[in-house]
């Protein structure tokens, strides 16, 4: 982001760079734009719902084009100048201002979760990509973001899917899934956990609740946070932190 460029609010439904206390959140969703750019080379590539803008902005470093798509003004005004290598644009998810059958990728990254009509979103992912398009997607595992629960803990939140709820969705929407993975903390995150009494989350989440003042050992433990900290795997989808699909349109 340039200097002049002022920040994006913290509004609590998306996370932004250069918070300190909003780091680990930050580096969680990073992590997996890390994991998922090379299937972003050279591609026309279009993030459906692009938030601040700093995901598309890594993107666009291996695409060739990145069209960032959301619906709030202010965040799109925000794009353009923060960002120069994405274009921004204005539009709703449950009807994609895009034509059909023309973008390689559309990216949807912690943004399924916050929408009622899922099963259109998808057809909308569907209509525009061209065949043999992959759509990159990301979202927190219910099992493990609201554990026990059907209605989602996070009030910005609508739906949240469990790994083969993920599966089922994407499958019923016409795509091949080529990759149903999981993001969890990797050795040094989760020696971080132990050290913090068992759960870095859970620390963070105590501070907000009673709204005290951050310990200086849980506020130093999440400034260090890295996006190499997180490890996407296969195995055990389940206790996983995030889910991470890649989906081709046949």
């Amino acid at each position: 982001m340039t200097s002049h460029v002022d920040p994006l609010p913290l509004t609590g439904e998306r996370t932004v760079p250069g918070v300190a206390e909003e780091n680990y959140w930050f580096r969680r969703h990073e992590a997996a734009y890390v994991e998922l750019l090379p299937y972003c080379d050279g591609a026309m590539v279009l993030e459906a719902g692009c938030g601040e803008g700093y995901g598309a902005d890594l993107l666009a470093t291996r695409a060739s084009t990145v069209i960032g798509l959301d619906y709030d003004a202010l965040t799109v005004a925000h794009v353009a100048a923060a960002y120069p290598r994405v274009r921004p644009l204005r539009g709703n998810l449950a009807g994609l201002p895009i034509r059909s059958s023309t973008v390689d990728v559309v990216a949807n990254l912690q943004v399924i979760e916050h929408l009622w009509d899922q099963e259109g979103f998808l057809a909308e992912c569907h209509r525009v990509l061209r065949p043999g398009g992959r759509l990159l997607i990301t979202t927190p595992n219910r099992i493990t973001f609201s554990p026990g629960r059907d209605t989602p803990l996070n009030p910005f939140h609508t739906r949240e899917l469990s790994p083969s709820e993920m599966d089922d969705l994407l499958r019923g929407a016409g795509f091949a899934v080529e990759l149903l993975a999981g993001l969890r903390h990797g050795p040094r995150l989760s020696e971080v956990d132990t050290q913090l009494g068992g759960s870095i989350i859970d620390a963070q989440l105590d501070v907000a609740v009673h709204g005290v003042e951050w310990p200086a050992e849980l506020l130093a433990a999440v400034t260090s946070v890295t996006a190499a900290d997180f490890e996407i795997t296969t195995a055990d989808l389940d206790a996983s932190l995030d889910l991470v699909a890649v989906a081709v349109r046949p």
